[in-house]
């Protein structure tokens, strides 16, 4: 046995002697005051939660350029960070105006466009609760007091159905208004799922109904001139090499972005008023723990393998940044002997010391590296490559893949996941298993990549199911597929990642409310047809769901 694999194994058993166990408490000292010092800083409340694409990212990615440049490890390319572009959701664009009596209301206070609008300008005088044909319609939102004051109301999809109705019996837009003062009234929804409706649509809050509708007795003058565009933005990856010459390279990996103040939708946080999301676990403490394990790895010069460590953005708001970097670098599974992710590990429980892993499926290697249990964790293992965390692009790229994780808690996406929370020395308990894995490795092949079952952790219910994960940020009609399961009928049927799905039997598929809503009208065991615009070639292909 190699002589450093087996001090190592030595290390993580416990069984020392004195003098070495007071050295490795040492560094164990240091090594918490480090992860201290890195967590701090990136869950402070001067970064402002991490947002993709906003200053507190930015300053993320300064601090880790840094750490980078101290521990002494060389960027990846010719710099450090490398900036890619992703669509999310859509926004208002500033040429859209709303006029009410020639008097152009003021977003969002006053009133706003609906992100399922059409993109139109067009004028009526209206008179509110008459529906003429050839007139835009102004309607109430809610029917009654008790309407407005249900917190289960579902305000866009009421005014998406009603919108769809209203176009139906010739209305050339719709105006919906709040008429009773609602806590719960809707805001605009970037990430709505519902599709483009080819007609203005908008909503008037309490307070513009006030301010200009609810004293009038006559006609109004309403103008709607609307432009509604997809929202663009971008993030930063960061990626760290140490090049030992070889042919295979270990990548290891940790998302560094957050919620920020929860704007984006994803945040689990009750309340109202505005509150910076730290994200110290979710995922400081990833992102720290690649740092300490990038400088030991180059501390002990482990050579077999290249050594990438990169540091994700965007992986909150869909493994933008994870998905990017396997593109625009073309990461090849031929050249890539596996990938590690650390996605929240800082909060081991002391009682339970649970570390769960994912990915023990995607090669035969695996298993025997976990053959044995550690006695400092209790070990929980989920053999899927597919997860909820990075990882999940790499598998997808034919790599085998390794997910670290110390467990949710109530401080999940909210403004309480702060940096006192974090159990340091528990999370270096999990640095060393980590290392011990990559050391381990140094004396084995280039493990063999194995096709995994797809968790079902986070699927929506339907009787039927195609198997397939679907590209949200894609608008540009139909569904997009961007992963395939195995064993599932899409992959019996032969539809291949890439493929955008524009008609599921009868039903035509704009978006992903039409594809579920397709879904919808099958049962087990049906069969039908699935058309697909492949490489812009549209293909109709015979489909049986399973039974």
């Amino acid at each position: 046995m190699h002589s450093r694999l087996l001090f190592y194994s030595f290390l993580v058993s416990g069984v020392l002697f004195s003098t070495d166990g007071i050295a490795q408490k040492k560094l164990d000292r240091k090594a918490v005051k480090q992860l201290k010092t890195d967590i701090s800083y990136l869950a402070s409340d001067a970064l402002e939660g991490r947002r993709t694409g906003t200053a507190g990212e930015r300053k993320a990615a300064d601090y880790i350029e840094k750490r980078y440049k101290e521990i002494g490890i060389a960027p990846y390319r010719s710099q450090y960070k490398l900036p890619f572009h992703f669509v999310y959701g859509k926004e208002i664009s500033p040429n859209t105006q709303i006029r009410l009596a020639n008097t152009p209301i003021h977003f969002p206070e006053d009133g706003f466009p609906l992100p399922f609008s059409g993109n139109k300008k067009i004028h009526s005088e209206v008179i509110p609760e008459v529906m003429e044909a050839g007139n835009i319609w102004m309607v109430p939102l809610y029917n009654d007091k008790d309407e407005a004051e249900n917190p289960h109301f579902e305000a866009e999809k009421t005014m998406y159905n009603k919108a769809k109705d209203a176009m139906t019996n010739g209305a050339t837009g719709i105006l919906f208004y709040d008429s009773y003062g609602s806590k719960y009234a809707p805001d605009f929804n970037g990430q709505s799922l519902n599709e483009t409706i080819n007609f203005p649509v908008a909503f008037l809050t309490f307070n513009g109904y006030q301010k200009y509708v609810h004293n009038q007795n006559n006609t109004i003058s309403l103008d709607l001139d609307i432009n509604i565009k997809k929202s663009e933005r971008t993030g930063t990856n960061l990626a760290a090499y140490i090049d030992n010459h070889a042919p295979y390279t270990v990548i290891l990996g940790a998302h560094y972005d957050h919620l920020g103040y929860g704007e984006d939708g994803n945040s689990l946080y009750a309340g109202k008023d505005k509150q910076i999301h730290n994200g110290a676990d979710d995922n400081a403490s990833g992102t720290a723990a690649l740092l300490e394990v990038s400088q030991w790895i180059k501390k002990h010069k482990l050579h077999k393998y290249n050594y990438l460590f990169v540091n994700f953005s965007g992986e909150e708001l869909g493994l933008f940044g994870s998905k990017a970097f396997v593109k625009d670098e073309h990461v090849d599974s031929a050249q890539v002997a596996y990938m590690i992710n650390m996605d929240m590990v800082g909060r081991l429980n002391d009682s339970t010391h649970v570390l769960e892993i994912g990915g023990v499926g995607t090669s035969p290697a695996w298993s025997e590296i976990f053959a044995k249990q550690d006695k400092n964790f209790k070990l929980i293992f989920d053999s899927s490559g597919v997860g909820p965390s990075d990882h999940t692009s790499f598998y997808h790229a034919g790599i085998p893949v390794l997910f670290f994780f110390t467990g949710t808690h109530k401080d999940y996406h909210k403004p309480s996941d702060d940096a006192d929370k974090i159990n340091y020395p528990g999370e270096v308990k999990v640095l060393h298993y980590v290392y011990h894995i990559v050391d381990e490795m140094e004396n084995k092949p280039k493990p063999k990549y194995l096709v995994t079952k797809q968790t079902s952790v986070g699927k929506v219910n339907f009787k039927v199911t195609l198997g397939i994960m679907p590209d949200y940020t894609f608008q540009d009609g139909g569904v997009r597929v961007d992963g395939v399961s195995e064993n599932k009928p899409a992959k019996r049927a032969g539809i291949q990642e890439g493929d955008i799905i524009i008609q599921l039997g009868t039903y035509k598929v704009q978006g992903m409310q039409s594809y579920m809503e397709a879904l919808a009208h099958f049962n087990k065991g049906d069969k039908t047809f699935v058309t697909v615009l492949r490489d812009k070639q549209k293909m109709e292909i015979p489909l049986e769901f399973d039974k």
